[in-house]
């Protein structure tokens, strides 16, 4: 197996059933978690802009000229979940709070959870990507996606602490 395809792969978790985009992505929210944790938010923001990179670079080298996106490669949910994930992690970084995934772990399921319902649901631009194909369309859903679910993910704290009530 060659090294593109195992980065497609999420490193094996798309191989895992049923379901092998939410193993990616909760895979991606475990291993998202702990960079926060240990290395601390602004590596998390690196870390998810070099997953993109990497990522679009081997789905365009495996899938060159596909037209649908096999559900075995989830390297665009890494992507797509760690988007989600930075806005309740910057958050709590922009306010100093450590250990946010222990003590506040609702901003990290509500991520986890609205990525999964907009990465499946694919609305308006989620859907329009998913439809265009290739490598772009591929990576580029999952990136809309991840952007919805942490507004969303915000928008709910915000209800939730009432600061939009």
């Amino acid at each position: 197996m060659g090294m593109t395809r195992l980065i497609c792969l999420g490193f094996g978790l798309g191989l895992l059933r049923p379901g092998p985009g939410t193993w990616g992505s909760a895979g991606a929210l475990i291993l998202g978690l702990l960079i926060d944790r240990f290395l601390g938010f602004p590596v998390l923001v690196l870390a998810t802009i070099l997953v993109t990179a990497i990522g679009w670079w081997a789905l365009a080298r495996e899938l060159p000229d596909a037209h649908e996106d096999p559900s075995e490669f989830v390297i665009d949910e890494v992507a797509g979940q760690w988007l989600a994930l930075l806005f309740p992690a910057a958050a709590f970084w922009w306010h100093g709070v450590q250990d946010w995934a222990i003590v506040a772990y609702p901003g990290w399921v509500a991520a986890f959870l609205f990525f999964r319902l907009f990465d499946i649901w694919k609305p308006w631009l989620v859907g329009r990507a998913d439809r265009r194909g290739g490598a772009a369309g591929v990576m580029t859903d999952d990136l809309w996606a991840g952007l919805f679910a942490g507004i969303a993910t915000m928008i709910a704290a915000g209800i939730a602490h009432g600061v939009l009530m």
